[in-house]
């Protein structure tokens, strides 16, 4: 990691989170292995995702309940074509259908909807791939099947695969831009609070599991912005506060990057 993050920093924030949900190291450490394998072949080269991101303007999206009506509003302020677009998961169906914009990165593991996933990737989309041990199977399936890959692993990294921080696909897309060196950061549709967006993955097993893994998530942003200073700034319309993100509207960010 770089941008004053590093694994010794991670690795508390892991600990905590196999302890809170009960998580097998052992079963990501496999799942990260697998992955290296999958991915040797499509992988691009980290430099490529370093000059698309470095110095840029980061607009990230997340599948909160507040997404389709940010996009709509960034929409008409033409925000999306002043910022690199990275989309946590199933927030790339809502860009690609309802603001029909591809992505510049996607950041899943592979739980949202992967027809879209793959419609992204065709499109042109750097997939950045999370592999933990409740994936394994959907590697398995879906990699080889990508073209334009990036690993991430939330253990001990391996070739290919890379651990910038982060837990939840929202907050490593977050950790992500910043470690790619981004002049700013933005989030949109990341409420963060106890509802599950409709763009959030279709089976959830828990919802208070969810809220719990958003809870997370929250946490190691306002983590991030007291270790990084690069601006970091919120347009989501609703949700919860997250220290260290300026609350802005979409046309106040449209001014800032311009």
């Amino acid at each position: 990691m770089n941008a004053g993050i590093s694994l010794k920093e991670w690795w508390p924030w892991y600990d905590k989170i196999i302890k809170t949900f009960e998580y097998d190291r052992s079963k990501d450490q496999l799942a990260t292995d697998v992955l290296s394998r999958l991915v040797s072949s499509r992988a691009i080269d980290l430099q490529q995702l370093k000059v698309l991101i470095s110095g840029q303007s980061v607009l990230v999206f997340g599948a909160g309940p507040s997404l389709e009506e940010d996009l709509q509003q960034i929409a008409k302020e033409n925000l999306l074509k002043k910022c690199v677009i990275i989309s946590a998961d199933g927030a790339t169906t809502a860009l690609l259908k309802v603001a029909k914009v591809v992505p510049s990165v996607v950041v899943t593991d592979l739980d949202g909807n992967i027809n879209d996933l793959f419609r992204a990737d065709r499109l042109g989309s750097v997939i950045v791939i999370h592999g933990h041990g409740d994936n394994i199977d959907r590697l398995q399936a879906y990699v080889p099947k990508f073209k334009s890959v990036v690993g991430t692993t939330q253990v001990e990294p391996k070739p290919n695969v890379y651990n910038f921080g982060g837990f939840t696909d929202g907050d490593r897309a977050v950790f992500l831009a910043v470690v790619m060196g981004a002049k700013l950061v933005a989030l949109a549709g990341m409420d963060l609070g106890r509802v599950v967006g409709r763009y959030s993955k279709k089976q959830v097993r828990s919802v208070e599991v969810k809220i719990l893994k958003l809870k997370i998530c929250k946490e190691l942003l306002e983590w991030l912005a007291s270790r990084v200073d690069i601006p970091l700034y919120n347009i989501t319309r609703r949700g919860e506060r997250i220290e260290g993100f300026i609350k802005v509207t979409s046309s106040e960010l449209t001014k800032i990057v311009q």
